[in-house]
């Protein structure tokens, strides 16, 4: 059974492995604000859906990598 909870990510840990992207540059690259960024990492808020796939392609990660 799909548990129907918030989306959980690895954000932080991609961001570490991409060359160690702070929060401030993926938010100018995905056209949020850092504190956009935290708030997701932290699973405080949830991604739209348009956002998301921004975040995927900034990281050059499948979606499914992402976002779980």
């Amino acid at each position: 059974m799909v548990s129907r909870g918030r989306l959980g990510n690895s954000i932080r840990e991609l961001r570490a492995t991409s060359g160690g992207m702070t929060q401030a540059e993926l938010g100018a690259q995905v056209g949020v604000t850092r504190q956009t960024i935290i708030a997701i990492e932290q699973g405080r808020y949830s991604s739209s859906l348009e956002s998301a796939f921004r975040i995927a392609h900034v990281l050059n990660r499948p979606i499914t990598e992402v976002f779980r």
